[in-house]
C-alpha cells in the first residue's frame, strides 16, 4: 500500500513540474520587435516635450549552455522636440546610419533561470551602446516563484538593485500566464547614480523626496515544453522631479518600452570575427556622459583649432562690454578642455602664455575643467615658475572644488604638498593642504567605507608635530583634518583634546578650539559617537568656558534627539558658568524658532528643553555668550535661508573672545552652509588698551610676589599672549585662514611703509598722468550640479543646473596737474597742486542659468531645458577736479553713449532634441506653444503723478502700458501679462522705464513651476527725457573764503537774482569790501525793513511756541506714596500695580492717576500722577551765576535770545561770507539754471550756523532754512523751515542738559506751526508698524500735553541705567530703568578727566565706560560682579582687595583696619607704593614712604602714566593703562575699578570681574568656596611672626573639627581644607566669628591621620561642611616667636 502511495505522489508531482524561467531552445533564433520611447517635459497635453525613439528587431538564439547571442536589427533612431501629442516624431537618419555597424554586432550575455548574469562583447563596442542592450535584458530579468503568485524581492536590474513586487495569474484554457512587476526606485539596495557638484550639499532625510520613480512591467507568458515564452512585454517607467513640493508641479521622464514575440528563425546568429571581452553585468555604467554638458552638443573635428577659435571669439567679443552669449562660449571651452588630453593643454600653454588676454582666459579655463589633468597642468606649471603664486593659489582655490574626485586626483594633491616649492611659500602650502582635506571629503561623500590610508598622512604629520610642540603646525592639520571629516581621524583628534587623561591639556587653548572645530564633518558621518564625545566636553567644568560652547555648538549640528537635549537642558540647570549657561540657553530658544524642515526635531525638543529652564536665562545682558539661530523657510517651495551667530566670551568684556557667522541655504529637500567666517580676538583688547611701555621694573615684581608668596597654595593665571585669528569656509570647507599676532602686524608695517610700496605708488601715478587704459575679464563657473541615472531602457536621464558668468570692465584713465609734478616727487606735493582726473569705465556682466532635465549623451540629447539670461552693462564718465590747498572740489559726470537696456533679464523654456551627426538639424520647441495666444493688441495707458515740493519727485511720472485684447473675444488661453513702467526725473533730464512681460504656463494649473515655465522678461532702461537736453551733471564744493564766489543764486527775504549763471560778484563784493555800501543804501534799507517785519512775525509764533514749551516741561515724577529702599522698579510689564519704587533706584516714580489704556496696549495704570520736579535747566542756572556783568545780562538766556539773533539778521548772507559751498547743478544746453546750491554761514560772535538749500531755477522759490545757535554749553536751539521761501512748514528744536530732581538730564523738544499732511501720515504708519512685543516695557498713558510739541527726556538715574520721557500731544510714554551696557562718565561731563592729554582723555573715558567696580559701605563689600557680603575683617592685617592675577603683576591693592578700625589702602603700580589712610578729618597720601601735601596733589608719575588728585572728599589715583582705572579712598569708604580688559585677570576679595557670580568665592589655590567668611579670610596676608612689621600675629591654618565624626561606618578624624584665620603661636585671640568651612575625614586609625602627612590636605576633597572658629585679633606675650 506504501508503495502505491508513493508511486502516485511521484507522478502527481512529475506531472506538475513546470520550468517557469523564459527559455531560448538552442537551434533556434527568437525574433522579436522592440520599441524604446523616452519623453520628458510636464505631464499635460499641449505643451512641448523632448524625447527619442529607438525602434529595432531583437534576435536571441543559445550559443552555449546558459550563454546566449543578442542581436540588433533594422535599428531606427528619432528625435522628438515638438507639441505632444501634435507632432510627429522625426528620423535620426544621420545618426542611425553612424551607429548601425556598432548596433549591428550581436553580443553574449549569460542567462540562467530568467536572470541576467555576465555580459560580453568585442572591445570597440562603446559604453552607450551597451547600455541600449542592457534596456532590453532588463526586460528579460525575471525572478519567478513557483509557490507564490504574489511576493516581494531586492531583484538586480539595469538602475540598481531595487524593491520589486510580482503579481501572477494564470489563464489556463488560453495557456497563457499574465505576470506584473512593479520597481519602486526610491527603494533600492543599491542605486545607479551619479550626482557632481553635490558633495557640499546635506540631504533632509525628512522632507518630501523631489525625485520619485517606478517602472511597471507587463508580461504575457506562454508555456513551453523547456519553460515559458515571452509573447509580449510593455514597460512604463516614470520618473518625476520638481525643485517644489508635489502640490506645486513636477516634470517627468516617462520612459515606454515594448518587447513583441514575432517568429521563430532556423537561422543562427553568427558572432565576429574578434574576442569577446567580459564587459560588466545588467547594470547600467556611466561612459562620456560624465564629461559632457547637457547645454549644447559639440562634434569636436580638431579641438586645438577649435579652442584657438573660441579664444579668439571670447578675447575679439568681450572688450567694450561682455557679450550676451559669452557665458555659453566659456562653457563651450570648457567642454572642449575637457575632452583634450594633457599634451594639448601643454602644447595651448606653451602657444598663448605670452600673451596675456588669452593667459587670463585660460586660467580660469582650467581649474574648471574638472579632471585629474587640470592639477597636474598647474602643478607643473608653478614648478616650471611658469605661474605666479597669486596665480597659483587662484589656480589651485579653483580647481581643488571644481575637480571630480578620485585617487589620482587626490595622489596629484598630496604630491603638491610635499614639494618644496610648496612647503617654503606658507600661502600655498596652507592652499594645498587645505585642499588636500577638501579633496578627501569630496571623495568619500558617495563611498560608504572611505580608506583609511588616504588621511593617514596627514595623521601622521599631527602627531610629529605635537611631538615638536608646533602650534601653528598643528593648527593647520587639525584643519585639513576638519576638511577631510574621515571618521579615523577622530582618535588623533581626540588625543590633542583636553580630555581628562590626556597629555595635550597643556596645549594652547586655541589649539583646542580648533580640534573642537575639526569634529563637525566627522559629525555629518558618525553624529552618534560625536554626540557622546561633544557631551562629554561639555560636562567637564574644569574646561574653559568657551571650548564647552564649541562642544555646544558641535552638539547640535548633530541634530541630537529628545533625549539628548533634555540631558543638556538638565546640565545647564546646575551649571555655575553663566557663559556657558546663557549660550547653551540661547541657542536652544533660538532653534526653538526654526521653521526649517531639516531642524524640525531639534526644534521640537529644544521647545522641551527651554520649558525646563529659568526664563531668567534669557535676562542676561549682551556681555554674556550668546547664540542666535534665524531662518525663513517656505515648505511648499521647499526653500528657505538661515544665519547662525555665535558670540563667545569668557569674561564679560566688551570684546567677546570668538564670533563665529554662519549663512545656509535650503533648497529642494538639501541643505548647504554656503559661507562660514570666525574672528578670535584673544588678548586684542588688552592690546590695544594697556600700557605699550609696560616698566618691567624687577624690584616691583619682586615686592608683589612676596607679597602673594604668603597667599596659600597661590595659583597666577597663564598670560595670553595678543592674538587674532579668523578663518573662512566655503560650503562646509575651510579656505582659508590667518594667525595674527604682532610679528605679522610689525612685518606688515615694514612692508607698507617700505622703500617698494613708495616706488609703487610713485609708479602708479606717474602711469595715471601719462594715461592708462586696461581691460579686465574674469569668467566664472560659478554652479555645476548634475544627477545622472539610469532609465528603464538603458539611456542616462540627467537632471543639472548650471550658473555661468562673464565679468568684465574696460577702463580709461587720465590725470593732469597743475602745476605739473617734478620727476622725484614726493607724495606731500599732491596737496600742493590742482589735480584733475578723468576717467571713463564700463562695467559689463552676463550670467546664463540652465536648469535641465532629460536625456544627455555625448551623441545625443533630448532634453527640456530652461535659460536664464542676465545681461548688464552700466557705463560711466566722470571728471573731477580737486585742489586741497584751495579747498576746491568738483565732480562731473559726462555724457556716455548707453545700450537701450542698462540691465535685462530673459527666462524661456523650451524642449530640445539633436544629435551629434546632424547639429544644424537640432530642434527646439518653446514649451508653450505661439499658436495658443490669441491676436493681441497694446493700449498704452498713461497717468501721471501730481508735482510735489521737489523737482526730483515733482517731476516723476509713470507710464502703465497694459495689453489687453483688442476685441472682447476669446480669452487667451496662456497668461499673458506685458507692463512698462516709467519715471521720468526732470532735475537731471533721464527717464528710468522697467518693462516686464511674462507668458506662462498657469493656465493649466496656478502653481509655481507652471507659472515659471515659459517666457519671461525684465529690462531697465534709463535714458534722457526727448527734449530735455542735459550737458552734464555737477557737484560742485568750496571750502574758504572763496565759496562765495561759487553761488550762482543771490538769496534775499523777497527777492532772487541769477546774473547771467555767473558767480553774483556784487554781492561778494558787497561782503568783502563794506565801504562802497553808498550806492545801495536805500535797496539795503528797504530790504532791511522786509526783513523786520517778516521776523517780527515769524518770532511771534516762535515765542508763543517756547512759552508753550516751558509750560509743558517735564517734570520729575514720584508716587503719590511714599515708597521704601526696598520697593522694585517694575519694566518688564506694561501694567503697574500698586507698588512703589526707592528714590534710591531711581529718582521717577510711579506715574498716572486713574485707569487709563492705550490703543495698543490694553494695560490698566492706577495711581494719582503728581509732577513732583520740574525740569531745571542748567543754561538758565550757569546764566543766574554770571548776572553780575553787564555784558552777560544783555546776552541770550532762552529762546528768546535766539529770536533776537534771528529778527537782527534772518539771512547770515548779509553780514558773513559762507563757510562752504555746495552745488548741485544739472548743464543744460539752453543755459537754463536747473539744480540746488547749499551754503553754509558760521558767525562766531554769536555761534550761530545757518544752512540754506535753494533751487537754482528761476521760477522755483522752494528752499530749505536750517539755523542753530549755540546759546551755552547745555542749550541749543535750531530752527528749520522749509518751503516757499521756507515760510511754508517750520519747526524748531530745541537741545540742553539740566536737572529732573537731583539726577542729570538732557531734554530734546520739537516745536512746530505746521507740517506737510504726508509727514503726519507716514509718523503714524511708521506708529503702527512697531511691533507690540517692543512695546511691552513701556509704560504708557493719555495726556493732554502741548498740542504741536514733541518732547523727550533722558534722567542718568546712575552710571548704567536711564529713564526716558517720551511726550507727544496726545500720550506720555516712559520706559524705566533701562541698563546699559557701559556706565557713562557723569561726573566728567561737569568736570575734567584726570589727565590732560587729548589721547590719555579718551583712552580715559573709555575706559571708564567699560570699568568694573568694587566698593565697601559700612563693612558690606560689593564685588566686581555686584554681589554683596559682609567683610569681617581681621585687625592690623592686609587683605587683597584686587590684583592683576597674571605674571605679569601690573597692580595690586591691598586693604586693612588698624587698631582704631580705620581702612587703610596699599597700592602697588608701576614702581611705587602707595598708602592711603585717613588722618582726623583728612586722608593722608604717602608715595613709597614719603607724604604728599593735599596741596601738592595732583601728583603725575615722572614716566608712567599714573595720577594721583583729590576727589570729592578723599582721594583718587588713576592708571587705567596699567589695568587700574580708579582707586578711590575717603574716611568712609572706598572704590577700586579696573578696566574691562582686565575682567577676569583679577583676583582678591573683589574677584574676578568676570560675571560669574555663582563662582565668585574663590581662594587664592582656585578652590570655590561657598562661605563669604572664609572667602575673605583665605586672601588675608598672613604673618611670618608676631614680631613682623605689619603688627600682624595670624596664619592660615588647617584646623581639625573637635568632635569625632562617622563616615560610611568609620570613626574619622576631619581637617578643613579650607584655610582657617588662627592667631601665631604665643599669641591667643580676643575677638572671633565662626566661619563656615570643607572638612575632609580620614580613619582615625589610618596612618595619613598624622601632623606630618597633613601638609597638602587643602588638596583634598570636602566631605562635610561644618562651623569652625576663625580670630579676628590677636593679643601676643613678650616670649611669642
Amino acid at each position: 500500500m506504501r508503495v502505491v502511495v508513493l508511486a502516485l505522489t511521484l507522478a502527481l508531482v512529475a506531472g506538475h513540474s513546470q520550468n517557469f524561467a523564459p527559455d531560448f531552445a538552442a537551434g533556434k533564433t527568437y525574433v522579436y520587435k522592440y520599441e524604446a520611447l523616452l519623453l520628458g517635459g510636464l505631464p499635460e497635453e499641449g505643451l512641448a516635450r523632448a524625447g527619442l525613439k529607438v525602434s529595432s528587431k531583437v534576435l536571441i538564439s543559445a550559443a552555449a549552455q546558459n550563454i546566449y547571442m543578442l542581436k540588433l536589427v533594422e535599428t531606427e533612431f528619432c528625435e522628438y522636440s515638438g507639441i505632444w501629442p501634435k507632432d510627429p516624431l522625426i528620423p535620426a537618419t544621420k545618426l542611425t546610419s553612424a551607429l548601425a555597424a556598432q548596433l549591428m554586432t550581436p553580443i553574449k550575455f549569460e542567462y540562467a533561470n530568467g536572470v541576467v548574469g555576465k555580459m560580453f562583447a568585442p572591445e570597440g563596442i562603446p559604453v552607450m551602446v551597451l547600455n541600449i542592450y542592457r534596456g532590453i535584458l532588463n526586460v528579460l530579468q525575471l525572478n519567478i516563484k513557483k509557490t507564490q503568485n504574489v511576493y516581494e524581492l531586492q531583484e538586480a536590474g539595469a538602475q540598481g538593485v531595487c524593491k520589486t513586487l510580482y503579481a501572477i495569474t494564470e489563464n489556463e484554457k488560453a495557456e497563457r500566464i499574465f505576470l506584473t512587476k512593479t520597481r519602486d526606485l526610491n527603494h533600492c539596495q543599491e542605486r545607479i547614480m551619479k550626482d557632481m557638484g553635490l558633495a557640499y550639499t546635506q540631504s533632509c532625510v525628512k522632507c518630501q523626496q523631489n525625485l520619485r520613480g517606478a517602472t511597471a512591467y507587463n508580461y504575457i507568458l506562454k508555456p513551453v515544453a523547456s519553460g515559458i515564452l515571452i509573447l509580449e512585454a510593455a514597460v512604463n517607467e516614470l520618473i518625476q522631479f520638481s525643485p517644489f513640493t508635489e502640490m506645486n508641479g513636477a516634470a517627468q521622464m516617462q520612459t515606454k518600452q515594448s518587447l513583441i514575440f514575432l517568429e521563430i528563425q532556423k537561422a543562427p546568429i553568427v558572432p565576429i570575427q574578434a574576442d569577446y571581452l567580459h564587459r560588466g553585468s545588467l547594470k547600467y555604467e556611466f561612459s562620456t556622459e560624465l564629461l559632457q554638458t547637457p547645454i549644447q552638443l559639440i562634434k569636436i573635428n580638431n579641438a586645438q583649432a577649435q579652442i584657438a577659435e573660441i579664444l579668439n571669439n571670447l578675447i575679439l567679443h568681450n572688450v567694450e562690454k561682455v557679450h550676451e552669449d559669452a557665458p555659453l562660449k566659456f562653457l563651450e571651452l570648457v567642454q572642449l578642455l575637457r575632452a583634450v588630453r594633457f599634451e594639448d593643454l601643454e602644447m595651448l600653454w606653451s602657444q598663448y602664455r605670452n600673451k596675456p588676454a588669452y593667459r587670463q582666459w585660460i586660467l580660469n579655463a582650467i581649474p574648471v575643467i574638472g579632471t585629474p589633468a587640470a592639477l597636474r597642468f598647474i602643478r607643473e606649471k608653478f614648478l616650471a615658475e611658469d605661474l605666479t603664486v597669486a596665480e597659483a593659489a587662484q589656480a589651485l582655490i579653483a580647481s581643488i572644488h571644481m575637480v571630480t574626485a578620485d585617487t589620482e586626483a587626490i595622489r596629484q594633491v598630496e604630491a603638491l604638498a610635499v614639494n618644496n616649492k610648496i612647503v617654503e611659500n606658507p600661502v600655498l602650502r596652507e592652499v594645498v593642504l587645505l585642499g588636500f582635506g577638501t579633496m578627501i571629503s569630496k571623495y568619500c561623500v558617495e563611498k560608504a567605507v572611505c580608506p583609511a590610508e588616504l588621511i593617514k598622512p596627514i595623521q601622521d604629520l599631527l602627531t610629529e608635530a605635537v611631538a615638536r610642540d608646533e602650534t601653528k603646525e598643528i593648527i593647520l592639520l587639525l584643519k585639513v583634518l576638519g576638511n577631510a571629516g574621515h571618521p579615523t581621524s577622530l582618535k588623533p583628534i581626540t588625543k590633542i583634546l583636553p580630555i581628562h587623561g590626556t597629555a595635550a591639556a597643556s596645549l594652547p587653548m586655541r589649539v583646542h578650539a580648533d580640534a573642537i572645530m575639526a569634529l563637525r564633518n566627522i559629525a555629518k558621518k558618525e553624529p552618534r559617537t560625536i554626540q557622546e564625545l561633544a557631551l562629554q566636553l561639555y560636562m567637564d567644568k574644569a574646561l574653559h568656558p568657551e571650548l564647552r560652547m564649541l562642544a555646544c555648538i558641535v552638539l547640535f549640528e548633530t541634530k541630537p534627539p529628545m533625549g539628548l537635549v533634555t540631558t543638556l537642558a538638565n546640565i545647564v540647570k546646575t551649571e555655575e558658568n553663566l557663559q556657558v549657561a546663557s549660550f547653551t540657553y540661547s541657542h536652544m530658544k533660538s532653534l526653538t524658532r526654526s521653521t526649517a524642515a531639516i531642524h524640525a526635531s531639534v526644534a521640537a525638543a529644544c521647545n522641551v528643553a527651554v520649558k525646563i529652564l529659568s526664563p531668567r536665562l534669557d535676562r542676561l545682558s549682551l556681555r554674556f555668550s550668546k547664540a542666535i539661530h534665524m531662518d525663513i523657510y517656505n515648505s511648499p517651495l521647499m526653500l528657505g535661508a538661515a544665519a547662525s551667530t555665535f558670540y563667545m566670551n569668557d569674561v564679560a568684556t566688551i570684546l567677546p573672545k570668538s564670533i563665529v557667522a554662519k549663512t545656509s541655504a535650503y533648497f529642494a529637500g538639501a541643505a548647504a552652509d554656503v559661507l562660514e567666517f570666525g574672528v578670535r580676538t584673544e588678548g586684542l583688547q588688552e592690546a590695544l588698551l594697556k600700557n605699550p611701555a609696560l616698566i618691567d621694573n624687577a624690584d616691583r615684581i619682586t615686592k608683589m610676589k612676596r607679597v602673594i608668596k604668603a597667599l596659600s597654595e597661590w595659583r597666577s593665571l597663564p598670560n595670553s599672549s595678543p592674538l587674532a585669528s579668523i578663518y573662512v569656509k566655503f560650503f562646509g570647507q575651510e579656505i582659508a585662514f590667518a594667525n595674527i599676532d604682532k610679528a605679522l602686524i610689525d612685518q606688515a608695517i615694514v612692508l607698507a611703509t617700505g622703500p617698494s610700496i613708495q616706488a609703487f605708488g610713485r609708479h602708479t601715478i606717474k602711469a595715471l598722468l601719462s594715461g592708462a587704459s586696461f581691460h579686465i575679464a574674469k569668467p566664472l563657473l560659478a554652479t555645476e550640479m548634475r544627477r545622472i541615472l539610469p532609465t528603464a531602457a538603458g539611456l542616462p536621464m540627467e537632471l543639472s543646473l548650471y550658473t555661468a558668468a562673464v565679468a568684465a570692465a574696460a577702463v580709461q584713465v587720465k590725470a593732469t596737474t597743475t602745476p605739473p609734478l617734478p620727476e622725484n616727487f614726493h607724495f606731500t606735493h599732491l596737496l600742493k597742486t590742482d589735480i584733475e582726473f578723468e576717467t571713463e569705465i564700463k562695467p559689463s556682466i552676463a550670467v546664463n542659468t540652465f536648469a535641465v532635465m532629460g536625456v544627455n549623451t555625448a551623441i545625443l540629447q533630448a532634453a527640456l531645458l530652461s535659460r536664464v539670461k542676465l545681461n548688464s552693462i552700466v557705463p560711466a564718465k566722470i571728471a573731477a577736479r580737486l585742489d586741497i590747498n584751495e579747498g576746491h572740489f568738483k565732480i562731473e559726470a559726462l555724457p556716455v553713449s548707453r545700450p537701450e537696456h542698462i540691465a535685462a533679464m530673459h527666462v524661456e523654456t523650451f524642449a530640445v532634441a539633436r544629435n551629434i551627426e546632424d547639429l544644424p538639424a537640432a530642434r527646439i520647441t518653446p514649451i508653450i506653444p505661439a499658436k495658443v495666444l490669441e491676436p493681441i493688441s497694446r493700449e498704452i495707458l498713461t497717468s501721471k503723478i501730481a508735482s510735489v515740493a521737489a523737482s526730483w519727485s515733482k517731476s516723476s511720472e509713470i507710464l502703465d502700458q497694459d495689453v489687453v485684447a483688442d476685441k472682447p473675444v476669446i480669452k487667451p488661453k496662456v497668461a499673458y501679462f506685458e507692463k512698462k513702467y516709467c519715471a521720468k526725473a526732470y532735475a537731471i533730464g533721464q527717464k528710468g522705464c522697467v518693462k516686464i512681460a511674462t507668458e506662462n504656463a498657469a493656465f493649466i494649473r496656478d502653481v509655481v513651476l507652471y507659472k515659471l515655465a515659459g517666457r519671461h522678461s525684465v529690462a531697465f532702461s534709463w535714458k534722457p527725457i526727448e527734449g530735455e537736453v542735459i550737458e552734464r551733471l555737477e557737484m560742485e564744493i568750496q571750502v574758504g573764503p572763496k565759496a562765495a564766489e561759487k553761488l550762482i543764486k543771490q538769496i534775499n527775504l523777497s527777492e532772487e537774482e541769477i546774473i547771467e549763471g555767473r558767480p553774483i560778484l556784487m554781492k561778494l563784493k558787497k561782503i568783502l569790501a563794506p565801504g562802497l555800501k553808498n550806492g545801495t543804501i536805500s535797496s539795503s534799507s528797504s530790504s532791511s525793513s522786509r526783513s523786520r517785519s517778516s521776523s517780527s512775525s515769524s518770532s511771534s509764533s516762535s515765542r508763543v511756541s517756547s512759552r508753550t514749551i516751558d509750560a509743558a516741561a517735564p517734570a520729575r515724577l514720584r508716587s503719590s506714596s511714599s515708597s521704601s529702599s526696598s520697593s522694585k522698579r517694575s519694566s518688564s510689564s506694561r501694567s503697574v500695580s500698586r507698588s512703589s519704587w526707592s528714590s534710591s533706584a531711581s529718582s521717577l516714580a510711579s506715574l498716572f492717576s486713574s485707569s487709563s489704556s492705550s490703543s495698543r496696549s490694553s494695560a490698566h495704570i492706577s495711581k494719582q500722577v503728581i509732577y513732583h520736579h520740574k525740569f531745571e535747566k542748567n543754561h538758565k542756572k550757569a546764566l543766574t551765576s554770571q548776572l553780575t556783568s553787564a555784558a552777560v545780562s544783555k546776552s541770550r538766556s532762552s529762546a528768546s535770545s535766539f529770536e533776537a539773533i534771528y529778527r537782527k539778521n534772518k539771512f547770515l548772507s548779509n553780514e558773513v561770507a559762507p563757510t562752504f559751498a555746495i552745488i548741485f547743478r544739472a548743464v543744460r544746453a539752453d543755459h537754463k539754471m536747473q539744480g540746488y546750491e547749499l551754503s553754509a554761514y558760521l558767525d562766531k560772535p554769536t555761534a550761530r550756523l545757518q544752512i540754506i538749500l535753494a533751487a537754482l531755477a528761476a521760477d522755483n522759490n522752494w528752499k530749505f532754512c536750517a539755523d542753530g545757535v549755540l546759546l551755552s554749553k547745555h542749550k541749543v536751539i535750531a530752527k528749520i523751515a522749509w518751503g516757499a521761501a521756507c515760510k511754508q512748514y517750520d519747526t524748531m528744536i530745541t537741545a540742553e542738559t539740566g536737572l529732573l530732581g537731583p539726577k542729570p538730564a538732557a531734554r530734546l523738544r520739537v516745536a512746530w506751526n505746521e507740517l506737510p499732511s504726508a509727514l503726519k501720515r507716514y509718523a503714524k504708519m511708521a506708529y503702527d508698524y512697531i511691533p507690540a512685543s517692543i512695546l511691552a516695557g513701556l509704560i504708557q498713558g493719555k495726556d493732554e500735553n502741548s498740542v504741536k510739541q514733541l518732547s523727550f527726556t533722558v534722567v542718568a538715574t546712575s552710571e548704567k541705567t536711564l529713564d526716558f520721557i517720551w511726550k507727544t500731544p496726545t500720550r506720555t510714554v516712559y520706559k524705566m530703568a533701562l541698563h546699559l551696557p557701559i556706565a557713562l562718565p557723569l561726573e566728567e561731563i561737569t568736570g575734567l578727566t584726570p589727565f590732560d592729554d587729548l589721547a590719555d582723555k579718551v583712552h580715559y573715558l573709555f575706559a571708564k565706560a567699560n570699568a568694573a567696580e568694587c566698593s565697601l559701605k559700612r563693612d558690606i563689600l560689593t564685588t566686581f560682579n555686584n554681589r554683596r557680603y559682609k567683610n569681617e575683617m581681621p585687625l592690623s592685617c592686609y587683605q587683597v582687595l584686587a590684583q592683576d592675577c597674571t605674571e605679569e603683576l601690573k597692580f595690586m591693592v591691598l586693604l586693612k583696619k588698624d587698631h582704631i578700625e580705620q581702612n587703610h589702602i596699599n597700592v602697588k603700580i608701576a614702581d611705587i607704593d602707595i598708602d592711603l589712610y585717613p588722618k582726623n578729618t583728612d586722608v593722608i597720601v604717602k608715595v613709597n614712604g614719603r607724604e604728599i601735601p593735599i596741596s601738592n596733589l595732583p601728583y603725575q608719575h615722572p614716566t608712567a602714566k599714573i595720577q594721583i588728585r583729590p576727589k570729592d572728599e578723599g582721594i583718587s589715583i588713576y592708571a587705567p593703562s596699567y589695568g587700574l582705572h580708579e582707586v578711590y579712598f575717603d574716611k568712609n569708604s572706598w572704590k577700586v575699578k579696573i578696566v574691562d580688559w582686565m575682567r577676569g585677570q583679577t583676583s582678591g576679595l573683589c574677584g574676578k570681574a568676570d560675571g560669574e557670580v555663582r563662582q565668585e568665592y574663590r581662594t587664592p589655590n582656585g578652590r570655590l568656596t561657598k562661605n563669604a567668611v572664609s572667602y575673605a579670610h583665605s586672601w588675608v596676608l598672613p604673618a611670618e611672626s608676631c614680631r613682623d612689621t605689619t603688627e600682624c600675629s595670624m596664619k592660615h591654618e588647617s584646623v581639625q573639627l573637635q568632635k569625632q565624626i562617622s563616615l560610611y561606618g568609620q570613626e574619622s578624624s576631619c581637617y578643613s581644607v579650607e584655610p582657617v584665620l588662627r592667631c601665631l603661636p604665643g599669641c591667643f585671640p580676643v575677638k572671633t566669628t565662626s566661619v563656615t568651612v570643607g572638612f575632609h575625614c580620614l580613619s582615625a586609625d589610618s596612618s595619613l591621620n598624622r601632623p606630618e602627612s597633613l601638609s597638602s590636605i587643602y588638596d583634598n576633597s570636602v566631605d562635610l561642611r561644618e562651623t569652625a572658629e576663625a580670630h579676628l585679633a590677636c593679643t601676643c606675650t613678650a616670649q611669642c616667636s
